[in-house]
């Protein structure tokens, strides 16, 4: 069982807790730049090959929270989308 389908089955229970005002903030919700330029710069030294112990550890914990922040933005959509 891939991590994006156990996410996705402890999110959908908690996707259903959301009003409309929440699942639209949610998916308004944005990086703020400081962090997005810390990912960027992760990125751009994994590509290189460049990452120490310490950055990798980092970088994947941003990929983490980022694939959950997608499957719970996903499930917001769809909230709005069979609530209309």
């Amino acid at each position: 069982m891939s991590v994006t389908t156990v996410l996705d089955g402890l999110l959908d229970p908690l996707s259903r807790c959301l009003d409309a005002e929440s699942a639209r903030r949610l998916i308004e919700l944005r990086v703020a730049p400081p962090i997005q330029e810390r990912i960027d710069t992760l990125a751009e030294r994994a590509n290189e090959g460049l990452l120490t112990d310490d950055e990798r550890a980092e970088y994947e914990a941003f990929i983490n929270a980022a694939d959950f922040i997608s499957i719970l933005k996903s499930k917001a959509r769809r909230h709005l989308y069979t609530s209309s």
